[in-house]
């Protein structure tokens, strides 16, 4: 995907690491990475391209969103994601005209004014801790299923324990900018609650020293920023900070004091973490006015120099929490999900059963078939309209942002009947085309059907057809249970084992890996879901059921229907790759 990043600073944010942090993780995993702000100060891999997001009259802003649409157009950008107030009020209205996918992340408290309050100032959107996520939805009546908690993603590779040199005078760092809040925050700190004359300060941060800060120059170092802070964490006694400051502090072990621009958590410990996480460490609280306790935050101070280091504990909540390739794993998702989206385009995923001869003889009574020539018909129209029939296991080694590259499509047929082998392989295999069959494994005929409604009985296919089918290259076998019941209606130990013994049989018959998985008649729960995940399954296919975009939940995955009343003019339609929009918006129109 090309993927736009839209910020708007003067200095460098944590918003700037954020994006610049996923940024180079999306770089790795193939994504073209663009980035537009008024400054950038971190190196990046991707093109920087300036923008004064800062400047905010009317006349400014559409400027902004005039090289914008020039932007997304030239660049030929598939996702815009903003990263503060300033870019996503004009990226979105950019997005909007330009028909392109758009999120943001909220990286702190959006201000309150007469046009934006009550108004929803994201669309698709994440927030960094769970107090802006509250605020969003308190304060500004955004839709609680419109806002997620995604936290700054880290590089964990990058960090690692480290232990401080014995200082002759402990050695406390505080971390942020010199302007704003912070500039206070630090101020505060060097007048009220820090023995200057006991330890050694470091203040790390800020393009200039503020004129108030002039009386501290000969007892504290002030270095601006400076590339090696982590050196400088790692010899501190004591890190101070804030948002990714302390996030970073604690995953190299050194005790950390988080105060932010909204409170003081105090020194982080397994007792105070989960209200860290909340805060974004300190820098996000409510809207009611806080007094900062300069008293407490000495003693914390005093307490945190003498501490050897982070628990372990903290440490591994961190890890888990700010994981940078889960991070990025969620993004890929939205991004695809938002593209599919606004696009109206997802793979297909084709559900046949039977395909037969003679409808006199072959057909049934409920009518999961399709014949000879239509089958052909169907498997014509995929060649002559470029379309690539792919496995689940080809689907898994693609690549999120290239499955929209070429024109790809599932085939699938459920059951494992006799006449998949008889009169649908020889055509797969004319036109070389792949497909997934999902085996009923202890049945030798459609015994569900003929036990409860009085069907035709249908063979299922032998081994040795299985066995040729397999060895085509062709042919990707998943599981569809022992029995084929309904699943919602069973137990949980019956239910664990039509999926597991299911897996465990045709696996070892074939000598094969499944890959997917059909939840019979489209029936499943969350516990359903669940088994087959635990059974090593990769996907997993309903019918009915499941959301337009495949790659959100690929445990119930939506597949499209194909019966004998179709015409070829309806396949085409059911093919095209925007059928499943059209039919959930008919679903939900008939729930009104």
């Amino acid at each position: 995907m090309n993927i736009l990043m839209a910020l708007s600073q003067l200095e460098v944010t944590g918003a700037e690491v954020y994006a610049v942090e996923i940024g180079e993780t999306l770089i790795d995993r193939g994504h073209n990475l663009f980035f537009v702000s008024d400054t950038l100060t971190k190196k990046i891999r991707g093109k920087y391209i300036p923008l004064k997001f800062n400047k905010r009259n009317i006349f400014q802003r559409f400027d902004q969103i005039i090289k914008l649409i020039k932007i997304i157009k030239k660049n030929k950008i598939d996702i815009v994601h903003a990263h503060s107030r300033a870019s996503a009020w004009s990226a979105k209205i950019a997005c909007k005209l330009t028909k392109t996918p758009f999120i943001t992340t909220i990286h702190g408290m959006q201000h309150i004014s007469k046009h934006r309050k009550k108004k929803q100032p994201i669309g698709c959107g994440y927030a960094v801790c769970e107090n802006i996520k509250k605020d969003l939805i308190e304060t500004f009546d955004v839709d609680p299923s419109l806002v997620k908690v995604l936290r700054n993603g880290i590089d964990l590779k990058k960090f690692k324990i480290s232990i401080p040199p014995k200082n002759k005078k402990k050695n406390i760092s505080i971390i942020g900018r010199l302007s704003g809040p912070k500039a206070d925050i630090t101020y505060n700190l060097l007048s009220n609650s820090i023995d200057l004359d006991r330890y050694t300060v470091n203040i790390i941060g800020g393009k200039n020293i503020p004129e108030r800060f002039n009386k501290f120059k000969n007892k504290v170092n002030f270095t601006g920023y400076i590339d090696n802070v982590y050196e400088y964490m790692a010899s501190s006694d004591l890190v101070i900070g804030a948002g990714r400051v302390a996030m970073e502090s604690l995953l190299i072990g050194r005790p950390t004091l988080a105060i932010g621009e909204a409170k003081e958590v105090g020194i982080i410990d397994i007792d105070t973490v989960s209200i860290a996480l909340s805060s974004n460490f300190g820098d996000v609280g409510d809207r009611t006015i806080h007094n900062f306790d300069w008293d407490f935050i000495r003693d914390e101070i005093d307490r945190g120099v003498n501490l050897d280091q982070t628990s372990l504990d903290v440490i591994d909540i961190i890890s888990k929490n700010f994981d940078i390739d889960k991070v990025v794993d969620t993004l890929e998702k939205t991004y695809q999900r938002e593209w599919v989206r606004i696009k109206k385009y997802d793979i297909p995923v084709i559900m046949y059963h039977r395909v037969i001869k003679d409808i006199e003889t072959e057909s049934g009574k409920h009518g999961t078939y399709v014949t000879i020539d239509q089958f052909r018909d169907h498997m014509t129209i995929l060649k002559n309209n470029n379309y690539i029939p792919i496995t689940f296991e080809d689907l898994a080694k693609i690549s999120l942002h290239k499955r929209f590259e070429k024109k790809y499509i599932i085939l699938t047929f459920d059951d494992g009947y006799i006449d998949n082998y008889t009169y649908a392989f020889p055509i797969l295999k004319e036109f070389k085309f792949k497909a997934t069959i999902y085996l009923v494994s202890d049945r030798k005929y459609n015994q569900w059907d003929v036990d409860l409604t009085q069907e035709k009985k249908f063979l299922m296919m032998d081994r040795s057809m299985l066995e040729e089918m397999r060895d085509s290259n062709l042919i990707e076998f998943g599981g569809h249970t022992l029995s084929h019941p309904r699943l919602s209606q069973l137990d949980d130990h019956e239910m664990k084992e039509e999926i597991f013994q299911d897996k465990i049989n045709t696996e070892k018959k074939l000598n094969i890996k499944l890959n997917s998985f059909a939840y019979p008649y489209g029936d499943l729960d969350d516990r359903a879901k669940k088994l087959v995940r635990d059974a090593g399954y990769l996907y997993g296919v309903s019918t009915d059921s499941g959301s337009y975009c495949l790659s959100d939940d690929i445990f119930q995955i939506r597949r499209i229907g194909i019966f004998p009343t179709i015409t070829n003019l309806g396949y085409k339609r059911k093919i095209r790759g925007n059928y499943n929009f059209i039919k959930i918006k008919r679903e939900n129109k008939n729930k009104k």
